[in-house]
């Protein structure tokens, strides 16, 4: 696999460089990286028993450059995982191209990251826990409530976004992100022909602190049919309409990281979450029962014990995927981490879950879960 990716590397940079000047042949960069996985999941209910695997959890590889002067670009895979779904097979999760020539107005297009919360755009493996916290991946275009496919946190638009207000050091006070984008996940053209537009704002009042504040309005939408309120069958384009907000802060100084942040969410999702768009679900248009409401929030700490080699962490996660705390669902995190060097990282959590959508005659609320990861980057 791994020749593979290489020669095709080769390839690109080969077809590239007859077009291109050597200057922006000499700026593509080649890397990547792997997460292995051995999880035990002690969940146990009518539906589900008790599990432990070995999984490879993500598996990317990208190419990245520059054109000219002012001109970054980036092309990213993912190649872990099946061909049979949108959600694990291998496939594009970022193409783009950003004009930089200043730091207060940059342009960005194509497939990349939502410009919300501060958990999306953290790289995986410096991310710290198993995966980015439950109100992110829920409201922010991971495993989407809305019925995305997974599209691990990113859209295709145009974004503009840019830092100002420097102070007497010259450190940038302000930072701004704001998009226009399909609202579809992914891989995937607009359905409804309406936009989603997200941004966020944060101000930096010292060295290492960020307060922030994001918005999103839009909506999803899909082409099928589906029962109306009244009993009657509808078929064509339903479009749930999505509004979301969340309040964040981060304060990161001496390689200690402490982040917080509050999600909220108003909207209807999708009874059957996107997955392959050959099956039943992709035009199936019925409602999830969980309502148009559902909120979230986390606050984690990563404390070094040997700065820049070995930490230790623990993380508060809770979100309520409906109006009230009736289908809660919260996390206890902790854990410790240990770099072997600079590119390869040992990591071990473990998981408390109390969980009430699993309180009942079968299902038991309270279980554990244990993660172990190997990370590696080239």
């Amino acid at each position: 696999m791994r020749k593979t990716i290489i020669l095709t590397a080769m390839v690109l940079c080969s077809v590239f460089g007859k077009a291109q000047t050597p200057k922006w042949i000499n700026n593509v960069k080649l890397s990547g990286y792997g997460i292995v996985q051995y999880q035990y999941n002690g969940l146990h209910n009518s539906q589900t028993s008790k599990s432990n695997t070995f999984n490879l959890r993500l598996g990317r590889v990208s190419l990245d450059g520059r054109i000219l002067d002012d001109w970054a670009w980036k092309a990213q895979l993912q190649f872990n995982g099946n061909t049979s779904t949108l959600g694990a097979s291998p496939r594009v999760i970022d193409l783009f191209i950003e004009w930089q020539k200043y730091d207060f107005f940059r342009v960005k297009a194509g497939e990349f990251k939502n410009p919300f919360t501060f958990d999306n755009p953290i790289h995986p493996i410096d991310q710290g826990f198993m995966s980015a916290a439950q109100s992110v991946l829920k409201l922010a275009s991971f495993s989407d409530r809305a019925g995305a496919q997974p599209s691990n946190g990113r859209d295709i638009g145009v974004q503009i976004q840019g830092d100002f207000l420097k102070n007497n050091a010259g450190r940038n006070l302000v930072h701004y992100q704001v998009g226009v984008f399909n609202g579809q996940g992914i891989n995937v053209k607009d359905v409804d022909q309406q936009k989603n537009i997200i941004g966020g704002v944060w101000v930096m009042p010292v060295e290492g602190m960020r307060l922030g504040w994001f918005g999103w309005t839009g909506s999803y939408a899909r082409k099928g049919s589906w029962t109306d309120e009244a009993g009657n069958p509808q078929t064509g384009v339903r479009s749930l309409q999505q509004r979301r907000y969340a309040v964040s802060a981060e304060y990161k100084v001496n390689d200690w990281t402490v982040r917080s942040e509050f999600v909220h969410s108003t909207g209807y999702g999708f009874a059957k979450a996107l997955s392959n768009t050959d099956n039943a679900a992709a035009t199936d248009c019925s409602l999830s029962a969980d309502g148009n409401k559902a909120q979230g929030v986390y606050a984690l700490v990563i404390a070094p014990i040997i700065p820049k080699k070995f930490h230790a962490k623990a993380r508060y996660d809770m979100y309520q995927p409906s109006d009230g705390a009736q289908k809660q669902r919260t996390q206890y995190d902790v854990g410790l981490d240990y770099q072997l060097t600079k590119n390869l990282e040992l990591s071990g959590i473990y998981s408390y879950v109390h969980d009430r959508a699993q309180n009942g005659p079968t299902g038991h609320p309270n279980y554990s879960m244990f993660d172990l990861e190997l990370s590696f980057r080239f």
